[in-house]
């Protein structure tokens, strides 16, 4: 049961970098700046699902915390700039 369950964490590895290449491509490429934003965000989420299986794969919980920081500033940070496109002519 060891073997399945470490193959499908580097099976989500794998997809969670198909995710990031797509992000960045959309973030690169995005013909507006909510798009950007919106890319920026997913790719906040992705990292976060990054550290996650990295800390399913060493079974140490300690770096749960640090995701959920990271959760928090993504969002504040992506409201922040939202409210200022708004507020922008």
């Amino acid at each position: 049961m060891e073997g399945l369950s470490e193959i499908l964490i580097y099976s989500s590895f794998l997809l969670l970098i198909i995710a990031l290449v797509l992000a960045f491509f959309r973030l690169a490429k995005g013909p507006s700046v909510h798009d950007r934003i919106a890319s920026l965000d997913l790719i906040a989420s992705i990292v976060m699902g990054f550290i996650l299986l990295y800390s399913v794969l060493i079974k140490n919980a300690l770096y749960i915390d640090i995701v959920l920081v990271m959760s928090l500033i993504s969002f504040v940070g992506t409201v922040a700039i939202s409210t200022y496109l708004k507020q922008k002519p």
